[in-house]
């Protein structure tokens, strides 16, 4: 098992971590992205009616074939400002941690619930 390289934080207040909108969604669509730099993959998160349909890049493709994905319930940070990745205009940041080798495994959902909801 690889070390864990310690990069904490300073400590923050609650009012800090609440400004963060972390929602759960549902992939609807996912594509390969063959012109990002890195492998990845283009998705489209279904977060419910209040927030709709939304458009990600994730660097996503070791662990996770496009079939796969569709269905798939993701955690990913909604109130970041849009990010242009080459020609797709990532509007969330779907959430993972790394791997041993530095690859993303997405934050698990173990039971079904709305979308749109909010991690608290």
């Amino acid at each position: 098992m690889a070390a864990v390289v310690s990069d904490l934080r300073p400590p923050i207040g609650f009012a800090d971590f609440d400004r963060v909108d972390i929602r759960v969604g549902t992939i609807v669509e996912a594509e390969p992205f063959p012109e990002a730099r890195r492998p990845a993959y283009k998705l489209k998160v279904d977060f419910g009616p209040a927030i709709g349909i939304k458009r990600s890049s994730a660097q996503i493709t070791r662990h996770y074939t496009t079939d796969e994905l569709i269905g798939r319930q993701v955690a990913a940070v909604v109130n970041f400002p849009p990010k242009q990745i080459g020609p797709v205009k990532s509007e969330v940041l779907v959430l993972g941690f790394p791997d041993e080798a530095g690859e993303v495994v997405l934050v698990a959902v173990t039971h079904p619930v709305p979308n749109g909801g909010k991690l608290f």
